[in-house]
């Protein structure tokens, strides 16, 4: 306890780490109050009786990501999912388009221009995603402006797409000028709003005399095994494999450059948490097949997501994504290019092709075990959710909202871990550093 009190005083000393965490705790809070702010035109009462399927499926995974912004008709209500969406496809495009693969290898310049592009990407989104909002997940009672329902939907429309907007400037301004990625932060707030009344819900039906799993060791228990839960998710956001880089020696006048060994690390998880979020989408098709006599046999047995057949299709998806996304953002050949052009070859093999050929051989094996492990932490919801766990505190056990805390948290303790050390304090942890987490 001592050490982390002088930690906290570590972190006050220094100014400008202290203006950073204060400027994004005041933009957060921002972002919080206008979660609670509706859409004008509209009568709450009719609206949190009348609105339905905001908890299961991808819209669920919608409301959690938006802090229950989105089941509320908050003018936040779309949140950064549109500029997500609108990053995913230009990373996408980048892949393969030539210009767009031209523009990710130019640096700064290039990454300045793909930011531009996802912004005006992020309207177009909007613009297709604001109404459907309105027209789907608004129930017509619920509207209490004396207006055209044209009128409306076109006022909302404005209005959420101005919130989202706003939202996306908010998480650029935290990352400039406030501490730990702004996008990947206002994710995380949303998240960890909702995780109090998760708890005091689950908390609730344990105490409660006539719930069949109660009990206060039962409780003790699951808490027991969300804590190792926890720690299996650091273990595969944090695991790396490093593959050793040999540099060549050059002298340059008096000074003699390179010569030395480093590691590349290549993450068990590069994909992060996109495979979950593509897998959850892809899962709501089965749905549509309720429609057709022929078919609803199947989905019914897609209907729950507790459902063994839900969730081995769901598993072999994040399985499919995570090596699918993993080939999108991680280039063996540029890599090699890159280690080519700065004198650099890895011990035993033949710089260029053979490098190229190495590098994806190890992506290839060390991302099995990866996706494995993620199709597992993603199915651990369900899992608790059999055993007795509510379903709000089930949402916590894995999936993308324990992998989106876990890294974020870890990404934002590691930056202020490096203020920390440049000032020649001690870090956060009393033993070790907290390494292999650069982003989201």
């Amino acid at each position: 306890m001592k050490k982390f009190i002088q930690t906290l005083r570590n972190i006050y000393n220094i100014e400008e780490l202290r203006k950073r965490i204060g400027y994004t705790i005041l933009l957060v809070l921002v972002y919080r109050l206008g979660s609670f702010i509706l859409l004008p035109g509209i009568n709450p009462e009719i609206l949190k009786s009348g609105i339905a399927g905001t908890q299961e499926g991808l819209v669920g995974l919608l409301n959690m990501f938006s802090g229950g912004a989105f089941g509320n008709a908050s003018i936040f209500a779309l949140g950064v999912m549109p500029y997500i969406s609108a990053s995913i496809i230009v990373q996408l495009l980048g892949m393969f388009v030539p210009s767009f693969r031209k523009m990710q290898m130019e640096g700064e310049s290039g990454r300045r221009k793909m930011n531009q592009i996802t912004r005006y990407l992020t309207i177009l989104v909007l613009a297709i995603q604001g109404p459907a909002y309105v027209v789907s997940f608004i129930p017509a009672e619920s509207i209490s402006m004396h207006t055209s329902p044209f009128l409306f939907r076109l006022i909302s429309t404005v209005i959420l797409m101005a919130g989202s907007i706003f939202v996306m400037w908010l998480g650029e301004r935290i990352t400039d000028r406030g501490i730990g990625n702004g996008i990947s932060l206002i994710i995380m707030i949303g998240i960890v709003a909702r995780l109090p009344y998760a708890l005091v819900a689950e908390a609730t039906q344990k105490f409660d005399s006539a719930s069949p799993n109660g009990g206060m060791i039962m409780f003790v228990v699951e808490m027991v095994v969300w804590v190792l839960v926890i720690l299996a998710a650091i273990a595969l956001v944090q695991a790396v494999r490093k593959v050793p880089v040999q540099y060549a020696k050059r002298v340059i006048g008096n000074k003699q450059y390179g010569g030395v060994r480093q590691y590349i690390p290549l993450k068990i998880n590069a994909a992060g948490v996109m495979p979950i979020i593509f897998a959850q989408a892809l899962m709501m098709f089965p749905m549509l097949l309720g429609n057709y006599e022929s078919t609803r046999g199947i989905a019914a047995a897609f209907s729950s997501y507790t459902s063994v057949p839900y969730n081995i299709v769901f598993g072999l998806l994040v399985i499919v994504f995570t090596y699918f996304y993993t080939a999108v953002t991680v280039n063996p050949t540029m890599m090699a290019e890159d280690m080519k052009k700065n004198g650099g070859f890895i011990p035993g093999v033949k710089p260029g092709k053979k490098t190229a050929e190495y590098l994806d051989s190890i992506m290839t094996r060390v991302t099995l075990p990866g996706s494995i492990f993620l199709a597992m932490i993603a199915c651990m919801p369900a899992l608790a959710n059999v055993l007795g766990v509510n379903n709000q505190f089930a949402s916590f056990f894995g999936g993308t909202s324990l992998l989106i805390l876990v890294g974020v948290i870890l990404d934002t303790l590691q930056q202020i871990e490096s203020y920390l050390l440049m000032r020649h304090y001690d870090g956060l942890m009393k033993t070790g550093r907290l390494t292999g987490r650069s982003g989201m």
